[in-house]
């Protein structure tokens, strides 16, 4: 997996994460600014999110903004709709910083090779359907929510896991991310790794 595959899947997760975990506003929240007070303290309760009285007026401004870009992208035509979560306080870059960046030198793990011939091995693949939403016939788990930890690698190799497993034996088992945090050595725990190292 290349650097940015990896920096597309973390923040892929982390909207997917977003959307399960997001809260509502409606036009009337954005007329005012003591709506929109009102808004982020409703969104700070919801979240459970406490700040110091300094820290509450800079994060209602970041709040304010991202609010605001919310609103005007979802009235835009777009095939999404975008919410607020538990993120909304957070800049750009403060999200990036804490949530998409792994601490792992990925140019090391990457250096020479971890066995097998590096083919695929396949059933025959002449007649497949175009696509398969595996949600739909029971093979993906809810999402999962790593927090700060920059486990993605744990997560993706799990997700892979169960799926295949309630493919092959038609009993979907939620397995432990943390067990692979823990115990798989050849990754950094909550500072990065590469799902291939986790198989």
């Amino acid at each position: 997996m290349e650097i940015g595959k990896f920096f597309f899947v973390s923040i892929l997760l982390a909207l997917v994460l977003g959307l399960v975990q997001s809260f509502e506003f409606t036009e009337k929240d954005l007329e005012s600014e003591d709506r929109l007070w009102d808004l982020y303290e409703r969104w700070r309760s919801h979240h459970t999110v406490s700040r110091d009285l300094g820290e509450k007026r800079n994060r209602f401004n970041v709040f304010k903004e991202n609010v605001k870009h919310v609103h005007k992208v979802n009235k835009m035509d777009k095939p999404y709709k975008l919410k607020l979560n538990k993120f909304a306080d957070m800049t750009n870059h403060e999200f990036r910083s804490t949530y998409a960046g792994s601490k792992v030198k990925h140019y090391r793990m990457f250096r020479g090779s971890r066995g097998g011939t590096g083919g695929f091995m396949h059933e025959k693949t002449d007649n497949l359907p175009p696509s398969i939403d595996w949600r739909k016939k029971g093979a993906v788990t809810g999402v999962k929510d790593q927090g700060k930890c920059g486990s993605c690698w744990a997560f993706s190799t799990v997700v892979g896991v169960e799926g295949i497993n309630q493919i092959k034996t038609n009993e979907l088992i939620s397995l432990s991310e943390q067990e692979l945090v823990d115990c798989e050595s050849d990754n950094q725990g909550c500072n990065g790794g590469l799902m291939e190292n986790a198989y």
